[in-house]
């Protein structure tokens, strides 16, 4: 009788480890495809926006699980991608640009050509702020002034380079330069120690929010033939106009880099189109998450693009006729 217990056991336990095998290889197995999206700090844009999206497309998408982690940003989030640390990356389209020709902030990295753009998200915006009292009403006026470029080695020191390139100046040709943080500079603006600082951020920014609540301040254009120029130089930059009424001053013309999704070349097309697809036909449920979501559109996703679309995104937007 042992026996016959033992053995009827052995069979029920072989068959249910038969029935375990064949339900992993047939039509019930689970075929979700699991994708990390690097992003930026717990504090930022990038983390809650990304997580909006991360959220969302799991959400909508069949087939799709897309987990959102926090990271050092831009040129992290770009290693990332080219270590093959995460399949999906938010970063400044500036930065992607860099990091795909290994040049200026990327340079020490090398070219990482099998970079791809799936989308551009929203506008961060090249905000140049003086001090009233200074008289400062242009960037060419800043020539022999007491600038803040951002922060050192930062996408927005960078930023600040290649406008001031466009009209005709350096960082040789300023009074003084320093590197800060937005707040920083916000707060050497107020005490007199600096006259003009660059923001590259959102719109509005609260450091220059509040240092507008302290002192009386004039935010300069980059408009014209200069902004011309630097488009014509750098095509990661596109057009933006900051409204009278995002401070309370007189708005202005100027221009703007985007906050990117990125991939690589390797990960599937059909996924990247229906990840793209995704983004627009669930541009409402983003916009309920987050802000942002409001600045999501198929046709200026393809803006201030310079790096190559992935084959996927590419095919959406054919389909969505905003790309030839």
């Amino acid at each position: 009788m042992k026996k016959i217990i033992t053995v009827s056991l052995l069979v029920l336990l072989f068959a249910t480890l038969l029935i375990g095998c064949g339900s992993g290889g047939g039509q019930g197995a689970d075929q979700t495809k699991r994708l990390l999206m690097v992003t930026g700090g717990t504090s930022g844009t990038y983390y809650a926006y990304g997580g909006v999206i991360a959220s969302t497309l799991s959400e909508k998408l069949a087939g799709i699980e897309i987990t959102a982690n926090t990271s050092g940003a831009s040129a992290a989030n770009a290693r990332a991608l080219k270590n093959n640390e995460a399949e999906l990356a938010i970063l400044q389209n500036d930065v992607l640009d860099y990091a795909y020709n290994g040049t200026v902030v990327m340079s020490g990295d090398g070219a990482m050509p099998m970079l791809r753009t799936i989308a551009t998200l929203y506008p961060e915006v090249i905000q140049v702020v003086a001090t009233k009292n200074s008289g400062i009403k242009s960037v060419a006026d800043l020539k022999g002034k007491r600038v803040c470029v951002g922060d050192a080695g930062s996408g927005t020191e960078a930023n600040a380079r290649q406008v001031m390139e466009a009209y005709g100046l350096s960082f040789d040709d300023l009074g003084k330069v320093e590197n800060l943080s937005f707040g920083d500079a916000a707060t050497a603006m107020q005490n007199g120690t600096i006259d003009a600082s660059f923001t590259t951020a959102g719109v509005p920014n609260p450091a220059i929010t509040e240092l507008n609540s302290a002192i009386d301040i004039v935010i300069l254009p980059v408009s014209g033939a200069e902004a011309d120029k630097l488009i014509a130089s750098y095509p990661f930059y596109s057009r933006y106009t900051i409204k009278d009424s995002d401070y309370g001053v007189p708005g202005v013309d100027t221009v703007a880099i985007l906050a990117t999704i990125a991939c690589t070349e390797g990960l599937d097309a059909d996924i990247v189109y229906t990840i793209t697809k995704g983004l627009f036909e669930n541009q409402a449920a983003l916009a309920a998450g987050h802000a942002k979501g409001n600045e999501l559109s198929a046709k200026s996703a393809v803006q201030g693009v310079s790096v190559p679309f992935h084959p996927g995104a590419e095919k959406y937007y054919k389909e969505a006729g905003v790309l030839n």
